[in-house]
């Protein structure tokens, strides 16, 4: 069937890449699942809990898992054990340096799948071809003293590979973040600039540092947790007015309604009076509540533990 439909546009499978899988259960001694792009793409029987749905809402009895796939993974694996041989002299810097962009590169590319135990196991194997590329460095020195002079505490990391200047990234540092479908009624010619913004990051009609804030804030206005509309009138503020000493960086930035933005410039208003206050060193002073003057009777005191009462 596929190939008489790809006829009427003059196109035709290539057999050496084309093969029938069956992605739930083994066909033709074939195991389950196939590869495509450096995804292994398959599905595992799990109970009702975990069970996948179709669009009627029925209950699948297996789910569908994207992983990276053991090629690949071997492949990146062997490319960093690569280059930490080939820097068996060289510092430790020019080392990390080297494995920086690749860790990075590879760890973005799938992070979009179900990774983290790829991204745990890979960092493990890289640990111990480290302690292996430490130990050859040194093989008259102790374990302890390999560690102190490679290894260090860096927040909560207590194996950070690396110096005081820079780290060696890890996998498993990556975050997941799921890839979102475009929705089925939405197209790049729709005129949709906040949507496509706020998917892509960019846009030619979208002024570059909104659309970078669009993505980030996930299309929403930060002030009333409202989507943004096509019609709405967007306004860059920051989130720390610069007159209370908020800088002029993208972290202290964010996209809001024009009527949030007034509504957040009330308090902002309020923020740079104590901003300025504190910095000219004037406190406001409290306001001490004076006796009774005019009460002929005095205040009436809490009675004691001990039984000793005032009135």
């Amino acid at each position: 069937i596929i190939e008489e439909w790809l006829a009427q546009f003059d196109l035709e499978l290539k057999p050496s890449k084309t093969r029938i899988a069956h992605t739930l259960n083994e066909h033709e001694g074939q195991k389950p699942g196939f590869n495509f792009l450096g995804f292994n793409i398959r599905q595992y029987p799990v109970g009702k809990y975990q069970s996948g749905k179709n669009t009627h809402g029925e209950k699948l009895g297996f789910k569908t898992i994207i992983k990276p796939s053991d090629d690949k993974v071997k492949q990146h694996y062997q490319n960093l054990a690569d280059s930490i041989k080939t820097h068996n002299a060289a510092p430790q810097t020019a080392l990390i340096n080297r494995l920086n962009p690749v860790i990075r590169g590879w760890a973005n590319y799938y992070r979009t799948v179900c990774s983290q135990k790829t991204y745990s196991k890979l960092d493990d194997l890289l640990f111990k071809r480290l302690r292996r590329w430490a130990k050859r460095r040194h093989p008259n020195k102790s374990k302890t003293w390999i560690v102190r002079k490679y290894w260090h505490t860096d927040g909560l990391r207590n194996w950070a590979f690396g110096d005081k200047t820079m780290n060696l990234m890890e996998h498993s540092k990556t975050p997941i973040a799921r890839h979102i479908k475009v929705q089925n009624t939405r197209s790049p010619y729709d005129g949709e600039t906040i949507y496509w913004a706020s998917r892509m990051g960019k846009h030619p009609e979208v002024n570059d540092s909104v659309a970078k804030l669009l993505k980030k804030q996930e299309g929403k206005c930060t002030q009333c947790g409202l989507h943004f509309q096509p019609g709405d009138i967007l306004e860059t503020d920051h989130i720390t007015p610069k007159k209370a000493g908020g800088r002029n960086k993208r972290d202290n930035l964010q996209v809001l309604h024009n009527y949030c933005h007034d509504e957040k410039t009330k308090y902002d208003l309020e923020m740079i009076k104590k901003y300025k206050s504190e910095k000219s060193g004037t406190h406001t002073s409290l306001i001490r509540e004076e006796p009774d003057e005019v009460k002929v009777s005095s205040p009436v005191l809490k009675t004691s533990q001990r039984g000793d009462s005032l009135a």
